[in-house]
């Protein structure tokens, strides 16, 4: 599984907003080809890409009528710092204390309490410069050793595998183009958590919101009662919404307001935020209070702002939980291994979300790896290979089951 890894982390596949083609960077259509060349060796000659650069395989069971398995990551990494040229670091046995990234950038166990449970573990650390990628290129590789184990163990009873790798998770497009039908599971999961023994099926509901300011600029020498700053303005609708509703003072189940970007001038502002909630009414509460405070900025400035309101996704657990078999299923898997499932909500979204939506239950299992998104992200290949038995047990209970 770390040999695939880092083989997978090579690739840049950072995703880009601002391009509206599927996949939207060419290093995803890099990757998605090497997977499928990867499955095609294993001899699961199904495999292929298709033309929007999503990677779907399947393999056969032994068992015929138990239900179908589908195990999905993405092969996309996130916006926030560049995933080019990862230069990984290899730690063979973590002894404690700070692991240095480079002169400037170090993990310490005071801004990293988890660290201490990762004492004795092999772990895969950044140069400092870069992401890691283990969002989800660790679940890739736990789903291509998966696959590779259940081509070599055919003396095993286990049930269909359906496998799909998506492009552009982390724009929220991971789903967009992604073919329920076609793929075949009767339910899946997502392999793209992090923590170990980590089991999801509620997320927030999302939403993205984009504002322009149009401001009224004059010299400033002759401004007075004339001069509108947008600028201000855009400062001004910040100010209205709840402090306390920011991402650095929330938790568990409070959802949040974050504010993505600000740019512009005194003569037009544009502002990006993003509105999460766990709870329907919160989330429309949040998205009304947001559009209540443009409205009253409107009339005390004279329509100036424009706002704009999407709905990214929902919350999984209503669609999940008539099928809460395929939870359970995962708990049993997971303390088979010598676990305790820490059943939780996921603080975000993945692409399980809006497949529960589509029809498809999706709950989320564990990869291994932590501090995603950035410099200081850390990936335990001891998890690794218990997220590995787990699918594996998920797998083959799943078999048992329905003999």
């Amino acid at each position: 599984m770390l040999d695939k890894f880092l083989r997978y982390i090579s690739v840049d596949t950072q995703s880009d907003d601002t391009n509206t083609n599927c996949p939207s960077s060419p290093g995803q259509l890099d990757l998605a080809k090497i997977l499928v060349d990867e499955l095609k060796e294993m001899g699961i000659d199904n495999a292929h890409m298709d033309e929007n650069g999503y990677v779907y395989a399947s393999i056969e069971g032994t068992v015929k009528d138990a239900p179908k398995v589908g195990l999905i990551s993405h092969m996309d990494t996130a916006l926030e710092i560049t995933g080019a040229g990862v230069n990984p670091q290899i730690v063979e046995k973590y002894e404690g204390g700070d692991i240095i990234l480079n002169d400037k950038y170090k993990l310490t166990e005071e801004d990293f309490p988890f660290l201490k449970e990762l004492k004795g573990h092999k772990l895969v650390t950044t140069d400092g410069t870069t992401l890691l990628g283990a969002d989800d290129k660790a679940g890739l590789a736990i789903i291509m050793s998966i696959a590779e184990f259940f081509v070599n163990n055919r003396d095993l009873e286990f049930g269909d595998i359906k496998i799909g790798f998506t492009p552009d998770e982390e724009i929220g497009r991971g789903t967009s183009l992604f073919d329920i039908e076609k793929f075949g599971a009767d339910f899946a999961y997502t392999i793209d958590g992090g923590p170990v023994a980590e089991l999801e099926y509620e997320n927030f509901n999302a939403a993205s919101a984009k504002i322009h300011i149009e401001g009224k600029p004059v010299h400033p020498g002759s401004a007075k009662n004339v001069l509108v700053n947008a600028l201000l303005i855009a400062s001004e609708l910040n100010e209205m919404l709840p402090a306390n509703e920011r991402p650095e003072h929330t938790e568990g189940y409070e959802g949040f307001y974050m504010l993505q970007s600000i740019n512009g001038t005194a003569a037009e502002a544009d502002m990006e935020y993003i509105i999460r909630d766990f709870f329907k009414e919160g989330f429309q509460a949040k998205k009304d209070l947001l559009t209540n405070a443009v409205d009253f900025l409107n009339k005390k400035y004279g329509d100036r702002i424009k706002l704009e309101i999407t709905d990214s996704y929902y919350n999984m657990r209503e669609k999940v939980e008539p099928h809460i078999e395929i939870v359970d299923l995962a708990k049993k898997a997971i303390e088979e291994v010598g676990l305790t499932p820490i059943v939780k909500p996921i603080r975000g979204g993945t692409d399980g979300a809006t497949l529960s939506h589509m029809g498809l239950p999706t709950p989320n299992l564990f990869t291994g790896g932590y501090n995603f998104h950035g410099r200081y992200e850390i990936l335990s290949v001891d998890i690794m290979e218990k997220s590995f038995n787990v699918i594996k047990n998920i797998i083959i209970n799943n078999a048992k089951g329905n003999k």
